[in-house]
């Protein structure tokens, strides 16, 4: 049915007898019309053609005071499909679906979908980084947010965390980007031509009183026992939040390759004081993980390690010049180096493939070296428990012969 629609038409048209709908055409602008339902809806429409299929589009509720401008919208429309082959419904059905494909929600995708393709150690600090940091952009839409949009997080990061952190921040955004362009919710990744920090390898190695400070600030928690042990065996902050029992063979550690950085198996002679440190640890029913409280392993280091700086601070009156938890391995493998322990064998403790395990050698030489780090790690352990107690290390290097 078509008739000029007025305030009158509106205002008084009816559905005929024994219909439960009625759309009123205007008889001047093609596609326009009044759509009545029963039980009262009254809505502009524009109805129009492309190819073979009928579309259809609200213009909303329909009053007499909102005629003139459903008019000239529809004019509009109009115009766009039959002139330039508009699609208006398309476009707007597209613009929804890119309205609810918000960075948090792509985010969360593709966190589900890397969940168990990352490796442990490395998960966290990617859904940290997309969930934390990038936060801002949570609830913009992903294929509006442009280059300066990630720039601003990236500067945040810089100031609240350091160049490192911003660095590590831009990296999984940049992976978060090209997994996004792959599943086509995004053209292009707004992270490129972003900054990226110039890094320095850092050689804060901590000094015999700097460790006693540390040690002796320590607390009867998770995060302590996790240093203890870090200080104690040198190895990775990761490996040690994430030990399992499963992983704890007598006295030894044996990590599976998909818990190290190198992807090698990597076995970890135990001192007696690095074993005591874990037996006093309670076993859970049903949980293999020996740190930490929630589904995965310990993650609490922010807020562990301002608690420990602040006990530091509070026991001496200042605080200590800036350090990290890695520098506790780094120490470790100084001093090692101090005491007499050859490199070779320190790289075996660390499980670095460098230096004397690197290149050919690496190639021909497997061996492991298990009864070296036993000793090594041993010495150590008796050096250190010294040095914490403020006593004389009776652990030296041997003579020259």
């Amino acid at each position: 049915m078509k008739e000029k629609l007025t305030a009158t038409t509106i205002r008084t048209a009816t559905i005929p007898a024994g219909k439960t709908e009625a759309i009123i055409f205007d008889k001047d602008i093609p596609g326009f019309g009044l759509r009545l339902r029963e039980g009262g809806s009254r809505k502009f429409i524009f109805q129009y053609k492309l190819g073979t299929k009928q579309r259809r589009m609200m213009l909303g509720v329909a009053t007499p005071d909102r005629l003139a401008d459903a008019r000239k919208t529809a004019d509009k429309l109009y115009s766009g499909v039959t002139h330039y082959g508009h699609d208006p419904a398309g476009n707007k059905a597209e613009a929804k679906a890119g309205a609810a494909k918000t960075f948090k929600a792509v985010a969360d995708d593709y966190l589900a979908y890397q969940k168990k393709r990352l490796r442990e150690r490395s998960y966290p600090d990617v859904e940290r980084h997309l969930l934390k940091h990038a936060k801002a952009l949570h609830e913009l839409q992903l294929a509006k947010i442009d280059r300066a949009d990630i720039a601003a997080v990236l500067t945040s990061v810089t100031k609240n965390s350091g160049d490192v952190t911003a660095n590590r921040v831009r990296t999984s955004l940049s992976g978060f980007y090209a997994w996004a362009m792959e599943e086509g919710a995004v053209g292009a990744s707004p992270v490129i031509g972003t900054r990226r920090h110039e890094e320095k390898s850092r050689e804060r190695v901590l000094t015999p009183a700097e460790l006693r400070l540390i040690w002796n600030s320590l607390a009867d928690d998770h995060f302590s026992d996790i240093i203890r042990l870090l200080a104690l065996t040198a190895q990775r902050e990761a490996e040690i939040a994430g030990l399992r029992w499963s992983e704890v063979d007598g006295n030894a550690i044996k990590l599976p390759r998909e818990r190290t950085k190198n992807g090698r198996p990597h076995s970890v002679p135990l001192s007696a004081a690095a074993a005591a440190v874990i037996a006093k640890q309670p076993r859970r029913e049903g949980r293999d993980l020996i740190f930490g409280i929630g589904d995965g392993p310990f993650s609490g280091w922010s807020n562990s390690k301002a608690k420990l700086d602040a006990r530091i601070k509070d026991a001496t009156g200042k605080t200590l010049p800036p350090w990290r938890i890695h520098d506790l391995r780094r120490s470790a493998a100084t001093m090692m180096a101090e005491i007499g322990i050859q490199p070779h064998i320190i790289e075996a403790v660390l499980n670095h493939i460098s230096g004397h395990r690197a290149g050919v050698a690496g190639i021909y030489n497997r061996a492991t070296y298990e009864p070296e780090k036993r000793t090594a790690l041993d010495r150590w352990a008796e050096h250190l428990l010294a040095v914490v107690k403020g006593q004389q290390s009776n652990v030296t290097p041997p003579r020259a012969s």
